[in-house]
C-alpha cells in the first residue's frame, strides 16, 4: 500500500522550529564557517590535474563534514562517483583549457584528465511510494585569480563567495535545516532528495554532464534546482553562451592592430544578434559579447579583462618630442575613447553600488617612452554577464587602436616615423591569440552563432588588410575554434508545478519575486542547460543568493543575511517538493 504523504500547504506560515533556527545567530555563524573553509581552498583550474584532484577532495571533505549530522537524521548517504570519461563523446563535452600547455601541446584525453576525480552526491531516499523527487546542483570550482576569503561585517569576500561556493553553502544549510526539523517532528521526506556537488562548471560543465548522463541518478528526480548567483530570483530558462578562441600566425602583419579590427567586428555581430533576440522569457535581451583574453592580458574567456597595456612606437623614433605630436596622440586616443563610450557608456561617471566610487577611476594612462608612448587601459572586471554594468578593457583598447590605425598617416606625417602598435609584454608581433564569449537566447541556434562569429572575425581581418593596402589573400587563415564552453540556451515553462512550489516558498521566505507573468530567464549560462537540453521533460530552475555583478570580480562577495534568507527559502522548497511522511 502506498504510504500517506503530507505535503506542506503553500502559505506564509511555516514550521516554527525551522524558521527560528534559520534566523538564529548560531546558524548564520555555522554557514559563515563552512563558506570560509570552502573559499580557503583554491579550486581554480590547474595544469596539474593531480593538484586539482587533491583540492577537489579537500572541498568535498568540508562538505561531507558539514552534512554528516544530516546524513544520520535523513538516513542519507554520500557517493563519490568517478567522472565518466565517456562524456568526451557527448556533444556537450568541453575540452578543458588546462589540458593544453606549452609543455603539453596535445590535450589530455578525458580518461587522463578525470582519472581519480569525482563528483560528490548526498542522497536521501524518500519514505513514500513516489520514486522521483527533487535534485539540487552546485559547483565547487572557481575562476582565476584565487582570492583568499575574509569577513567584513555582514559580507564574506573571496573567490567563490558568490560563484558558486556561497549558493553551495546555501544548499548545505537548507538540507541541515530540513534534517533537524524532520528529526524533531519524527517524520521523513516522502520523496527522494538528491544533492549534487560537482566539478568544472566554469570549464564548461563536465562534472554536471557526468551527473546528467547517470541514468540511475536521473530516476531519483523530476525537477532540479541549479544554484547560482541569481539575486534570489528563480529562473526557468538560461541564455546560452559560446566561447571563441582565435589564433593565427600573420607573417609581415601586425597582429595587435589586426586584433583591434577583429574585436570591432565581433562586437558588431554581437549587437546584431542582440537586436534579433526577441523572446518572451528574455524581454531584457541579455545578450553580451565579452573579450576575456588578448595576448598576455586577461585570465578567462568569460571574465571581463580589467587591464591592457600597449605601446605606440615610431621607427625610426622620429620627432616624438614635438608638442604637436603629443597633442595629436592625445586627440586621436580621445576620439577612439569617444567612439567606445558612445556605445558602452562612460563608466568613470557610473558609481559602484558597493564602494560608492566610479566603476573606473580613469580610462587610460598615457606615458612617454624613448620611442613613443605607453598606454595603460583600465576596465572593471566581472562575469561576462555583467559586461554592460562593468567595463571591458579589451574592447576599449580595440577602439583606441582602431583610432590610431585610421589616423596613421597624420601621425606619421607629424612625427616623421613609421608608427607601430604592439601589446606590452607580447614580443611576437605577428602572432594573434584571443579568447572571449558570446551570449545568445533560444532565438538562435548555437551553430548559427558560431558561424556568425567566424565570419565576423574574418571580416575584421579583411577590413584591417584593406586599410593597410594589403590583399586579403596575404594573410594566413585564422584558426577559429569553439572547443571550450559551448552552452545552448533554453526556455522552460513559467507555470510548472515545481515553479509554483518555488514561488510559494519564496513568498513565504520574504524573497522579492515577480508575479508569474513577469518571470524571466537568467542572463547567464550555467550547468542548468545540460539538464534542460538532455531531458526536455525535466523541470530545471536556476536560483541562488548573491549578485552576478560580483561573480568573477576582483571584489567577489556574498551578503550573509541574503544567504540566510535563501537557506530559509530553499528549506521550504525542499519540503514542498519532497513532502513529508510519518
Amino acid at each position: 500500500m502506498c504510504c500517506s504523504v503530507i505535503k506542506p500547504r503553500p502559505s506564509n506560515e511555516g514550521p516554527a522550529d525551522l524558521l527560528a533556527e534559520a534566523r538564529a545567530p548560531r546558524f548564520r555563524a555555522e554557514l559563515t564557517d563552512v563558506l570560509l573553509r570552502l573559499c580557503a581552498i583554491d579550486t581554480t583550474a590547474q595544469a596539474d590535474v593531480l593538484l586539482m584532484r587533491d583540492r577537489e577532495a579537500q572541498a568535498f571533505a568540508v562538505i561531507r563534514q558539514a552534512l554528516v549530522d544530516s546524513a544520520g537524521r535523513l538516513a542519507g548517504r554520500f557517493m563519490t562517483p568517478a567522472i565518466d570519461a565517456r562524456i568526451a563523446q557527448h556533444s556537450f563535452y568541453s575540452q578543458p583549457a588546462y589540458t593544453i600547455t606549452s609543455n603539453r601541446p596535445q590535450p589530455l584525453s578525458a580518461a587522463d584528465t578525470y582519472r581519480g576525480r569525482t563528483n560528490l552526491y548526498f542522497l536521501a531516499d524518500g519514505a513514500g511510494c513516489q520514486p522521483a523527487g527533487l535534485a539540487l546542483n552546485a559547483h565547487i570550482d572557481v575562476v582565476h585569480p584565487f582570492l583568499p576569503p575574509r569577513v567584513e561585517g555582514d559580507v564574506v569576500f573571496g573567490r567563490g563567495a558568490c560563484d558558486d561556493k556561497g549558493p553551495l553553502v546555501g544548499m548545505i544549510g537548507a538540507i541541515n535545516l530540513v534534517a533537524r526539523h524532520l528529526q524533531r517532528t519524527g517524520r521523513r521526506l516522502a520523496r527522494p532528495l538528491t544533492a549534487m556537488f560537482v566539478i568544472e562548471e566554469e570549464m564548461g560543465g563536465n562534472g554536471s554532464l557526468s551527473a546528467a548522463c547517470d541514468a540511475d541518478l536521473r530516476r531519483r528526480y523530476d525537477a532540479i534546482g541549479v544554484l547560482e548567483c541569481t539575486s534570489g530570483q528563480i529562473h526557468p530558462g538560461n541564455r546560452g553562451a559560446v566561447w571563441y578562441k582565435i589564433e593565427a600566425s600573420l607573417p609581415g602583419l601586425n597582429a595587435t592592430e589586426a586584433a583591434a579590427f577583429i574585436v570591432g567586428h565581433l562586437e558588431r555581430a554581437g549587437r546584431a544578434i542582440k537586436a534579433e533576440s526577441r523572446h518572451d522569457l528574455f524581454p531584457h535581451r541579455p545578450v553580451q559579447t565579452c573579450h576575456g583574453i588578448l595576448g598576455p592580458f586577461g585570465q578567462h574567456p568569460s571574465r571581463i579583462c580589467g587591464q591592457v597595456e600597449f605601446e605606440i612606437s615610431l621607427q625610426p623614433a622620429g620627432d616624438v618630442d614635438r608638442p604637436e605630436a603629443q597633442a595629436l596622440i592625445e586627440d586621436v586616443l580621445a576620439s577612439g575613447l569617444a567612439a567606445y563610450t558612445g556605445l558602452y557608456g562612460d563608466k568613470t561617471k557610473v558609481l559602484d553600488a558597493t564602494t560608492g566610487k566610479p566603476k573606473v577611476a580613469r580610462h587610460y594612462d598615457l606615458a612617454r617612452t624613448g620611442s613613443g608612448w605607453r598606454v595603460s587601459v583600465w576596465g572593471a572586471t566581472g562575469h561576462m554577464g555583467s559586461i554592460l554594468e562593468n567595463d571591458g578593457a579589451i574592447t576599449k583598447t580595440a577602439a583606441l587602436i582602431r583610432a590610431l590605425v585610421l589616423s596613421r598617416a597624420a601621425l606619421e606625417r607629424v612625427t616623421g616615423g613609421a608608427m607601430m602598435v604592439r601589446l606590452a609584454g607580447w614580443p611576437e608581433d605577428d602572432r594573434l591569440s584571443m579568447e572571449g564569449g558570446q551570449g545568445f537566447l533560444p532565438t538562435h541556434a548555437m551553430s548559427e552563432v558560431q558561424e556568425r562569429l567566424t565570419q565576423a572575425a574574418r571580416q575584421g581581418l579583411g577590413e584591417y588588410l584593406y586599410l593597410i593596402g594589403r590583399p586579403v589573400g596575404d594573410a594566413a587563415p585564422l584558426h577559429i575554434s569553439f572547443d571550450k564552453l559551448h552552452n545552448a540556451a533554453f526556455a522552460g515553462p513559467r507555470d510548472s508545478l515545481a515553479m509554483r512550489d518555488a514561488l510559494a516558498a519564496a513568498h513565504a521566505a520574504r524573497l522579492t519575486v515577480p508575479d508569474a507573468s513577469h518571470i524571466r530567464g537568467w542572463d547567464v549560462s550555467c550547468d542548468a542547460r545540460i539538464f534542460a537540453c538532455e531531458y526536455p521533460d525535466l523541470t530545471v530552475l536556476t536560483m541562488g543568493p548573491g549578485h552576478l555583478r560580483y561573480a568573477h570580480a576582483d571584489d567577489e562577495q556574498l551578503n550573509l543575511p541574503e544567504l540566510v534568507q535563501f537557506v530559509e527559502f530553499l528549506a521550504r522548497f525542499i519540503l514542498l517538493r519532497c513532502g513529508v511522511a510519518a
